[in-house]
């Protein structure tokens, strides 16, 4: 067994050994001009995404090395680490009976304001890949390694490198930060679900989380997923309009399903940075040799803006126009967030097109909840079959039955959507959805986004 030291120097060694091998084939040792920044993100990557992690499958030595050497890396940026030097380990039972026993590591930032620093940003990012494979080759059995430099060392890198950087600039922090490697995410997201379920106790102080995944290739674009958080993306255009080195793109458009699903479930506000899917994903083609160190750095410092601009502004809303998921779900239907394709409703996955092109366009306000005054959200639940109609309308959480009448006839009526899939196979899919009615004035009501006059 290797122990931290050992592992440490084992680390260094292999990182002064590829910039040796790298700079052989590098015109003019453009290494040597590579700013600090640069030179701590190119060893993160090299470092977890080396054959010695054999591709750090969830519950393997090289995950668990992976997380000693994230622990030893946030001790030496002077982050307090709450987990233990080889992560908080927790189990998964496997069909087959056994346990697997993968682990997460967490580092903390303790915010300076007395009102704020009880209340926590989590900054998070998965650690395991797909491990080793073997294929055939010439009748050869030859072992392969997933060695994930993209995937996510990468998110890896900028993790600890923000840990830094928020560190040395702590005193900027209104609210405490946590940050989180997650592990055996590969495994449906099991390290996140544990952090939040089974290993933090402070969940409901949580106020929003920041996801990094898929980083390291950003001549291709990058881009930010909120899941149409209005408060979260205002912020990301906020940043925008100031002077940037680079802005992401927000999309409505999910781009992997990663670690800030199972915060969403929480119905914690979440923004997933991320440069996109990209063709050696999953591959044992991602290696160090595909990133984008200089545009990883660009990114780097948004993040960080992105993340000061959190932890001191106001607490997001988690929007109320967002997917619900369903702790318990209707037997043999799939919960919106775990389809591989998600159901489309003309064209579109984001709920909101929903809202604004079918239920706000054709629902009435009920007359008599009119004259009462009477205005709520309504918290509304539906099943989108394989065949893309609507079933199983129920309301969850109710305003007034005047309106949970009108929320459930609306969605009932509900053409007919492009059915979900998981493994390129239709299902039936379930999702949660807030209808909002609203009164503003006198003669005038709102149904979320669009007004009407009586």
């Amino acid at each position: 067994m290797i122990r931290k030291s050992a592992l440490i120097a084992i680390v260094a060694a292999i990182f002064a050994l590829s910039g040796q091998v790298h700079a052989q084939y590098m015109s003019g040792y453009s290494e040597l001009g590579d700013t600090e920044t640069v030179s701590s993100l190119k060893k993160h990557i090299t470092t977890v995404s080396s054959a010695m992690m054999e591709g750090r499958k969830a519950g393997s030595e090289g995950e668990k090395m992976t997380a000693e050497y994230i622990t030893e890396v946030l001790n030496e940026y002077g982050v307090d680490v709450l987990s233990g030097e080889s992560g908080d380990p927790f189990g998964i039972r496997q069909e087959n009976g056994d346990t697997l026993v993968s682990r997460n590591v967490c580092g903390f930032i303790q915010g300076w304001d007395k009102s704020l620093r009880d209340r926590y940003i989590v900054i998070g990012a998965r650690m395991d890949n797909l491990g080793t494979g073997s294929m055939t080759v010439d009748g050869n059995k030859v072992e392969k390694i997933y060695y994930g430099a993209n995937g996510n060392a990468s998110g890896v890198a900028m993790m600890l490198e923000l840990a830094r950087m928020l560190k040395t600039n702590k005193a900027l922090l209104r609210r405490s930060v946590l940050l989180l490697a997650f592990g055996a995410s590969k495994e449906s997201f099991a390290g996140s679900w544990y952090f939040l379920n089974r290993s933090f106790s402070d969940v409901s102080n949580i106020d929003a989380m920041i996801n990094l995944d898929m980083l390291g290739t950003g001549a291709d674009g990058f881009f930010a997923f909120t899941a149409s958080n209005a408060d979260m993306n205002a912020m990301v255009e906020a940043l925008s309009s100031e002077l940037q080195p680079i802005r992401p793109v927000i999309t409505s458009q999910e781009p992997y399903p990663s670690d800030n699903i199972a915060f969403y479930d929480k119905g914690i506000p979440s923004i997933f940075f991320t440069t996109g899917r990209y063709p050696a994903h999953d591959t044992e083609r991602d290696t160090q040799s595909i990133i984008d160190y200089d545009n990883m750095e660009k990114e780097l410092e948004y993040i960080y803006n992105y993340s000061v601009s959190l932890a001191n502004g106001p607490k997001p809303i988690f929007n109320p126009t967002e997917v619900v998921k369903l702790t318990g779900g209707v037997s043999g239907v799939v919960p919106y967030y775990d389809c591989d394709v998600k159901p489309s409703f003309l064209g579109s996955t984001d709920p909101t097109v929903f809202l604004q092109k079918w239920v706000y366009s054709y629902m009435k306000y009920p007359e008599e909840a009119l004259k009462q005054g009477i205005q709520g959200r309504v918290l509304v639940d539906f099943v989108i079959g394989e065949d893309g109609k609507i079933r199983d309308v129920k309301v969850l959480k109710g305003a007034d039955p005047l309106l949970d009448d009108e929320a459930v006839r609306i969605i009932s009526g509900s053409p007919a959507w492009k059915p979900g899939k998981v493994r390129g196979k239709k299902v039936s899919s379930e999702m949660s959805l807030y209808v909002e009615f609203r009164l503003e004035k006198k003669g005038t009501r709102s149904f979320g986004f669009k007004k009407h006059n009586t």
